[in-house]
């Protein structure tokens, strides 16, 4: 049996725990094995809970002036607290999963979440919702999501560009349409030099054949000149004659 100090002890720390606290599942259980509540105790540290089983003349004097007050009533038969001033959630889940596993073991009497009492269902539906860590994870993500798109983006432009490139490249190697597409300015280009060649020919036969009428012409006008000058020869010889078959008919 405690003692009186013992007692004045247990009271002390029980209502120290309730009034940091903001929220308390009170549960009872039965035929429990040290593995399974040393298994349930280990889980509920994890979630940051802090869990006792409390006497309940104790645990109605710990709750006296406290949010915890109005589960005064459920204080009977074995009682056990579960508390955090944590979100409920984590602690939640854990109660949730035990009392329905195990409901040969464990009973739900009664809970306090933020000054409102409430019951199994409601711990289900707490329970049911995601996790602090979860949250932050969900909100770094949507945090994060742009500026991983806009990276990925900007990662996939060069890459993208030189697959284009590439296979660009292939398709003009590989497809004869292509390659007859790609010489065709070429062969423009040639014919476009060989109608040039042409065009200098012409030009070159027209500059020679006029060359060779220039010529021509200045032939026909020397024998031209070199006819009127033998003529003009014959009429000096002629008159020459004339002159002397006039001189000697005089004498």
């Amino acid at each position: 049996m405690k003692s009186k100090a013992r007692k004045q002890e247990d009271l002390k720390v029980l209502t120290e725990q309730l009034q940091n606290s903001s929220s308390a599942m009170v549960l009872s259980f039965n035929k429990l094995t040290v593995a399974k509540d040393q298994e349930f105790r280990n889980e509920l540290r994890q979630t940051g809970a802090t869990y006792r089983v409390v006497k309940n003349t104790l645990a109605r004097l710990a709750v006296e002036g406290t949010p915890f007050e109005e589960a005064k009533e459920h204080f009977k038969g074995v009682t056990s607290i579960a508390t955090t001033n944590d979100e409920p959630v984590d602690m939640s889940k854990v109660i949730s999963k035990y009392v329905k596993e195990n409901k040969d073991v464990f009973e739900f009497k009664t809970g306090v979440v933020d000054g409102r009492v409430i019951d199994f269902s409601e711990v289900e539906t707490i329970a049911s919702l995601p996790s602090k860590e979860e949250l932050i994870g969900k909100l770094l993500f949507l945090l994060n999501a742009p500026a991983q798109r806009l990276a990925t983006v900007l990662n996939a432009i060069p890459r993208d560009l030189a697959i284009v490139v590439k296979q660009a490249s292939e398709r003009t190697d590989n497809l004869p349409g292509e390659t007859a597409k790609a010489d065709e300015p070429k062969e423009e280009k040639t014919e476009a030099k060989d109608e040039s060649s042409n065009e200098e020919a012409k030009a070159e036969e027209k500059t020679s054949d006029e060359s060779v009428e220039t010529k021509e012409e200045a032939t026909e006008t020397e024998e031209k000149k070199e006819g009127t000058s033998e003529e003009k020869s014959n009429e000096q010889k002629n008159e020459e004659s004339a002159e002397e078959k006039t001189d000697d008919s005089e004498e």
